[in-house]
């Protein structure tokens, strides 16, 4: 899909100021320090099976084919809007160890086609501080958390294993700030498959 032909308009996000501090507190976290994951945006994320297990499925000739476990990962994906009225999804793949995926957050009181956010980072003392507690009431961070219990939850049903984590802790994310980021984004996720079988 070419740049400026996306499904919705990409809701920009101011890019962060950059300091000494931002980049020594961001190798002791995955998160931007003193960014508001529940600002109108959008964000790339990737998060990780435990020990990288290939519990999803395997790449065949450059197409990923889906376990059960993986079916229930990309369909808990799919649902994310269901929970999160002011979320909505874009590319996203489920591979053997990973999913990639993007998710778009909106104003709850604007429609997000056209929507295009404008202003300063939201910031406050507590995020300053790196709080986790705040963090963990972030918008992003909630839908992930989510996301990885329910996905969980079923998998350890499925496979009769109560307890056992399904996913590595935390997530990876980068935020995607105009439609060229957005368009190339889109292509990695598109062609994460056929590269994999390619290695």
């Amino acid at each position: 899909m070419p740049p400026g032909a996306c499904r919705f308009a990409l809701p920009c996000v101011p890019t962060p100021r950059r300091t000494m501090k931002n980049i020594r507190q961001r190798k002791n976290s995955l998160r931007l320090i003193g960014f508001d994951y529940s600002q109108c945006g959008s964000y790339f994320v990737t998060m990780c099976t435990k020990d990288r297990e290939s519990l999803f499925g395997t790449i065949e000739n450059g197409f990923m084919r889906l376990t059960e476990a993986g079916r229930i990962a990309s369909e808990c994906w799919r649902q994310i809007p269901e929970h999160f009225g002011n979320a909505r999804l874009d590319e996203f793949i489920v591979m053997p160890d990973h999913l990639h995926g993007i998710i778009v957050i909106a104003d709850r009181t604007k429609s997000i086609r056209g929507f295009v956010h404008g202003g300063a980072i939201q910031e406050s003392p507590r995020l300053e501080r790196n709080d986790p507690a705040c963090r963990r009431r972030m918008l992003l961070p909630m839908i992930i958390g989510r996301f990885k219990q329910n996905t969980a939850k079923q998998i350890n049903i499925l496979r009769g294993t109560p307890g056992i984590p399904v996913w590595q802790r935390g997530y990876h994310d980068h935020i995607v700030r105009d439609e060229n980021s957005l368009y190339r984004t889109r292509q990695y996720i598109i062609a994460n498959p056929r590269r994999s079988s390619s290695n």
